[in-house]
This record gives C-alpha cells, sequence and structure tokens, in this order.
C-alpha cells in the first residue's frame, strides 16, 4: 500500500512531531466520529550522544507505539524550512525512520506543515505552541494533570487532530465557489 493512501474513518491515529532530541507522539482515538485523547508523550534522546542510536530508538518506539495502539494512519509533521543544514538533516532523518516504522507495520502516512496544523487547531497559522495546546487541552477535555510540560506531545497530538479534521474534508476540492453558490445549493437553511 503506497505511503500516501488515505484510510476511510480510521479508529486511531498516531501523530508524530519528529526530533533527534525529543520526539513528540500523541495518539487519539475516534468514537463516534469524536476523538478522544488515548495517549501522548515523549521519547526523550538528550542523552544518547549516538546519533544512529537516536534513530534506532526512534524506529522501535514508533513500532511499539503501533504494536500497542494499533493506530490505522500515521500523520507526521513535513519538514519546514528556516532551520541550519545541519537541523534540517538530523530533522529529515527522524522524519524518514519514523515514516519508516510506520510503513513497516503498513500504515499510511500523511505529513502536514505546521502552519497547517497550527491553522486547523487554533484559526492562526502563527499560532504559538502554547496556544495550540491550550486549544487541544479544551477540545480534547484534557484534565491538567495529563498535560505534559514538553510541548512536543501537544505538537504530536496536533498532528494526528489535524488528520482527523482532514479525513472528511478533501483537500483539494472547494465545496462552495462563493457565497451566492453556498446559498444556491443551501437555500432551505438559509433565512
Amino acid at each position: 500500500m503506497p505511503a500516501t493512501t488515505s484510510t476511510p474513518n480510521p479508529s486511531v491515529i498516531l501523530g508524530i512531531d519528529p526530533g533527534t532530541n525529543l520526539m513528540g507522539y500523541g495518539l487519539l482515538k475516534i468514537v463516534n466520529r469524536k476523538p478522544e485523547l488515548l495517549a501522548m508523550g515523549v521519547l526523550d534522546l538528550r542523552k544518547v550522544e549516538s546519533h544512529y542510536e537516536k534513530l534506532d530508538r526512534i524506529f522501535r518506539r514508533v513500532l511499539s507505539l503501533v504494536d500497542e495502539f494499533h493506530p490505522e494512519v500515521l500523520s507526521i509533521e513535513s519538514p519546514f524550512f528556516g532551520k541550519s543544514v545541519q537541523s534540517m538533516l538530523k530533522l529529515g532523518r527522524a522524519q524518514g525512520v519514523a515514516m519508516a516504522a510506520a510503513v513497516y507495520r503498513n500504515l499510511p502516512v500523511h505529513e502536514y506543515a505546521p502552519l497547517k496544523v497550527k491553522m486547523a487547531i487554533t484559526g492562526n497559522g502563527q499560532a504559538s505552541k502554547e496556544q495550540v495546546a491550550a486549544m487541544l487541552q479544551r477540545i480534547l477535555k484534557i484534565p491538567d494533570d495529563q498535560m505534559l510540560p514538553q510541548m512536543d506531545a501537544t505538537d504530536a497530538v496536533g498532528l494526528a487532530y489535524c488528520h482527523f479534521l482532514q479525513m472528511g474534508r478533501p483537500v483539494s476540492e472547494k465545496p462552495f465557489k462563493s457565497w451566492k453558490d453556498f446559498v444556491e445549493k443551501n437555500a432551505g437553511r438559509v433565512r
């Protein structure tokens, strides 16, 4: 199955915020078309010196999350520009290893840019990590004691939530050309 194939109505979505120092993960379970937080956490690799060992741990952690929670899709942050070449290379390797683990378990992979995730959750593509975390806490009704200090975890939950929002909305299609088009197609809903 190709990595970009979409899954109709997945019951569990795995979100990964890749990184070689901290990798955030979040899992949403879809119950009656509503998302519920299943788990979130961080893989802390800051004390691991070998870059290759970090990549191995990322691969194994993603496999263990797939084996434990049985997600039907991986939603992962796409690479973005603006960082140094070395940072981009390390981030790209971390992302690639996480994607390889998902593909190894036959999961479709969907990539979302940070701006798209922020826009989907807060309505503002320039929202801070704290704003995204607060909105997710409100939307998913996450108790204060379950919120983690590392924003990588809520970033990963945000990736899963962004995919949930996209499931019912094809990105390439705009349902209405204008307000006039909307009114014409929804005459019974407009007063």
